[in-house]
């Protein structure tokens, strides 16, 4: 749809976005490792270890596993720090370079850290119920990078946004109709299950975790949707 460029939006709280810049870092060191086929280890290995597998949280997996597996307490947050390939890294890190900036500047740093994990696992959450037995496994940053983009939209619906649109066209538009568009075609998507091998619910989920956190995670003088602001 809409690949994120650059907005001018400065930050008033923090120095630098160190917490959204190591993400970043974490996750493109994540994925050179695992996709460099160390040790004869390939990627769906990894995934299979790390990734969100639905069916082992409804119990229809064949090897039953038990609460006390570690894979059943680490799957919901690690699977979002791998992904399938360049173009894969390249949309989710877009998405929080352009915006995650700001919402950590709105919440502080070791907050925001809190708000990214927590978007990742309302994420898994609402891909497991959405997919109850799926033996495939659910990888990348999408469902915490959704909840990034309704917590800006819920900040910031004013700011304008560079987007490229269908991938050729450079826009500048409010944070309203592109991020707005973005959020209603995941939920479009989700219900009318279009496009198979895309997690549309693990968006929706995300989506819906940073919306519901943000009122409660940002600082007490950062105001919703832009009030009180000039731009």
């Amino acid at each position: 749809m809409f690949f994120p460029l650059h907005d001018k939006n400065a930050l008033t709280h923090v120095r630098l976005q160190y917490i959204t810049l190591a993400l970043i870092a974490l996750n493109i060191i994540l994925f050179v490792f695992t996709t460099s086929g160390t040790g004869n280890i390939a990627l769906q290995d990894y995934a299979l270890a790390f990734g969100l597998i639905p069916q082992h949280f409804s119990g229809s997996n064949p090897v039953a596993l038990t609460f006390s597996d570690p894979i059943l307490w680490t799957a919901p947050l690690s699977y979002a720090f791998l992904h399938a390939d360049w173009m894969h890294l390249l949309g989710n890190m877009a998405f929080l370079w352009v915006f995650g900036d700001n919402i950590e500047d709105a919440m502080g740093h070791m907050r925001f850290l809190l708000f990214y994990c927590l978007c990742a696992m309302g994420a898994a959450a609402v891909h497991i119920l959405a997919n109850w037995a799926s033996p495939i496994p659910l990888i990348g940053a999408s469902g915490a990078t959704a909840g990034i983009i309704a917590a800006y939209l819920m900040l910031h619906p004013n700011v304008k946004v560079w987007v490229l649109f269908l991938g050729r066209i450079p826009l500048r538009i409010p944070a309203l109709y592109c991020l707005g568009a973005w959020l209603l075609l995941q939920l479009y998507n989700s219900l009318s299950a279009a496009g198979e091998g895309v997690a549309w619910w693990a968006h929706v989920g995300g989506a819906a975790t940073g919306a519901l956190l943000i009122p409660f995670m940002k600082r007490k003088s950062v105001p919703l949707f832009d009030r009180n602001t000039t731009l």
